[in-house]
């Protein structure tokens, strides 16, 4: 399979096409056959230098979309054939990118891609996702995690929806600056 990978911390030149064998799923973790290759700030910042220093090869980008082509043991939530968007792909294993035609994840870092979501559109959610969720359950008095909302017509948790600094346009602090 290919993979584009970096040895050395540097402008894009320093990235390489490689051939290499695909990995094999172990238990817990699923390949996925890479579709769209998601590229954050931190990709290209831990590439060049600023983040992270590095000399062990490395495959790029974190977040990505496709289709699970392997399911290892131990793997209950899905199976070959599944659309999937993938989140902190690279976290603590360099080799699994998703700059690559495969990548092997732990299930933990695989979610679901509804049928009509493009594989462009899952590749843009991993870090903003993760980022805005942990903008939204970190502060006191907020949820530790949002999930749905089952009212009829509310789609999330009006907590997640309004923080507590949001007030009515027509109360008193209309128009003042929020903490």
């Amino acid at each position: 399979m290919r993979s584009i990978v970096y040895g050395e911390n540097g402008p894009a030149s320093v990235l390489r096409l490689i051939e290499r064998e695909p990995d094999e799923p172990g238990e817990g973790e699923v390949r996925v056959h890479v579709v769209v290759s998601g590229v954050n700030p931190t990709d290209w910042k831990s590439r060049a230098g600023s983040t992270r220093t590095t000399r062990q090869e490395t495959v790029p980008n974190q977040d990505g979309a496709g289709v699970i082509d392997a399911v290892g043991p131990g793997v209950g939530g899905f199976q070959v054939g599944d659309r999937v968007w993938t989140s902190m792909s690279a976290h603590a294993n360099p080799m699994s990118g998703t700059a690559q035609e495969l990548t092997v994840l732990p299930e933990s870092r695989v979610h679901p891609l509804p049928e009509g979501a493009s594989f462009d559109v899952g590749a843009s959610l991993g870090v903003p996702a993760l980022t805005a969720h942990r903008a939204l359950t970190v502060t006191e008095g907020w949820p530790a995690r949002l999930t749905p909302d089952r009212s009829p017509g509310r789609p999330c948790s009006s907590r997640a929806v309004r923080g507590p600094w949001a007030t009515p346009p027509s109360s008193s602090r209309a128009g003042r600056a929020r903490p």
